[in-house]
C-alpha cells in the first residue's frame, strides 16, 4: 500500500470512528458518499497467472436434462414434459407404466443439471452440479437428482450426475436463495477425457484479462528476460505469443510454471465508476480535473491549482484531482444523486480526466 493511500485510508478510518461516536443518523449520511480510492494501477505489480490465461486451457460448459425425486409433495404438478420422462424411465427400468398415470404425481420434478468442466480433466474425476427446477415445482428440498448425462457443446456425453440436493438450509428450516434451485456436490463424475497433449506444445498463447498495450509489451519483455532470448513477442494489447525453447521442449508444463510466478506492473486506462444507488466512487490515483468550476444548486466549487479549503457549502480545490473533490463532496453532504450529475457533467465538458462509468 503506497503512502497516499494508506494516510487516505488512516483518515477514513478516523472519520468513521467520529461519525459512530456522533450515532447511528450521521454514520449513515456518512455513508452516502464513499470514496474508494485504489492505488495506481501502472504501480500494481500481479503475478502473470492471474492477469492472464493460456489460450485453450478452460473451462467447458455441460449441460443436461433430469429427474429430480423423493419430494414431499413439492414437485410439478403434472405436465407432459414431466409425464412422459418418467413414463420414459420405467419403460427402461422393464416397467410398462402410461404416461398419465404418473402426470398427478408431486414428488418429481424436471430440472436442467449444468455444470463446468475444468481444464485436463480425466475420467474418474468429480465435480460439482447446479440443479434447476423446470416445471412449477415449489421446493426441490430432500430430493434426490437421479442419473442424468452431461452433454458439453460437441453433443458428446461428458460425465454423468446422480445425488442427494443441498438447497441452502440453516439452522432454523428456512431456507436461503431459491428453493428451487440446488446443488449436488461432488455430483458428477467425469466418464470422458478432454484430449490435449499440453507438455508436447511447441507454442501457447498468452491472453490478457484486462487487454492493454503497456501491460501486454511489459509481459512480453519480462518473458524475453526471464528466458534470456526472443522468445515471447506482443500480438496486440491482449495477446503474447510465446515459443517454447529447445530446452523446454517437451516439457511446456515446467515452462509455464516458470513463467506464470513472474511479477507483472499492470497498466490500465483512468477509470471513474459510480454506483448511483450508494453514492460510492471508486477510481485510480492517475485520474485527474482539468481548471473547472461547478455550481450544482446551492453548492458551488472551484478547481484552480495550489492548496485546497472548504467553508459551508462553497469549496475552493486548488491543484486537485478527483480525490480532492470527492472529500469535498463528502464534505459538504452532497446526496448521490447530486455526486451523479456533478461527474456527468465533469466528463460532458471535458474536466474529468478518465472514462466514467455508473452502475
Amino acid at each position: 500500500m503506497n503512502t497516499g493511500l494508506k494516510q487516505f485510508v488512516e483518515r477514513r478510518t478516523q472519520r468513521i470512528r467520529a461519525l459512530r461516536r456522533a450515532g447511528p443518523a450521521a454514520l449513515f449520511t456518512g455513508a452516502l458518499l464513499l470514496l474508494v480510492l485504489t492505488p495506481s494501477l501502472s504501480m500494481a505489480s500481479a503475478r502473470l497467472k492471474d492477469i492472464a490465461m493460456v489460450k485453450g486451457v478452460r473451462e467447458n460448459i455441460l449441460i443436461g436434462y433430469g429427474i429430480v425425486v423423493g419430494l414431499k409433495g413439492t414437485g410439478d404438478s403434472g405436465g407432459d414434459v414431466t409425464g412422459q420422462s418418467l413414463a420414459r424411465l420405467f419403460g427402461k427400468l422393464g416397467l410398462d407404466v402410461q404416461g398419465n398415470s404418473v402426470k398427478s404425481s408431486k414428488n418429481a420434478a424436471a430440472v436442467i443439471v449444468t455444470a463446468k468442466l475444468p481444464p485436463f480433466a480425466r475420467v474418474g474425476n468429480q465435480i460439482d452440479v447446479t440443479v434447476s427446477s423446470i416445471g412449477d415445482s415449489s421446493s426441490l428440498e430432500g430430493g434426490v437428482l437421479l442419473v442424468t448425462p452431461l452433454r458439453a457443446g460437441d453433443q458428446n456425453v461428458y460425465a454423468v450426475a446422480q445425488g442427494p440436493l443441498s438447497i441452502g438450509s440453516i439452522a432454523d428450516g428456512s431456507t436461503k436463495n431459491f428453493p428451487t434451485v440446488g446443488r449436488v456436490v461432488s455430483g458428477a463424475t467425469i466418464e470422458k477425457d478432454v484430449d490435449m497433449n499440453f507438455a508436447a506444445k511447441k507454442n501457447f498463447r498468452l491472453s490478457l484479462h484486462n487487454p492493454d498495450f503497456t501491460t501486454a509489451a511489459r509481459v512480453s519483455t519480462l518473458i524475453n528476460g526471464e528466458l534470456g532470448g526472443k522468445f515471447a513477442s506482443a500480438r496486440d494489447s491482449g495477446t503474447v505469443d510465446v515459443v517454447v525453447p529447445f530446452n523446454y521442449d517437451g516439457n511446456s508444463v515446467e515452462l509455464l510454471a516458470r513463467l506464470e510466478n513472474i511479477p507483472v506492473n499492470v497498466d490500465s486506462k483512468a477509470k471513474v465508476v459510480l454506483n448511483e444507488r450508494t453514492g460510492t466512487v471508486v477510481m485510480g490515483e492517475r485520474v485527474n480535473l482539468s481548471p473547472v468550476a461547478i455550481a450544482h444548486g446551492e453548492l458551488a466549487i472551484e478547481i484552480k491549482g495550489g492548496t485546497k479549503g472548504a467553508k459551508e457549502r462553497v469549496a475552493e480545490l486548488k491543484g486537485a484531482n478527483v480525490s480532492d473533490l470527492v472529500k469535498a463532496l463528502n464534505t459538504l453532504g452532497v446526496q448521490p444523486k447530486d455526486l451523479t450529475a456533478i461527474f456527468q457533467t465533469l466528463k460532458q465538458v471535458g474536466a474529468l480526466q478518465a472514462d466514467l462509468e455508473i452502475m
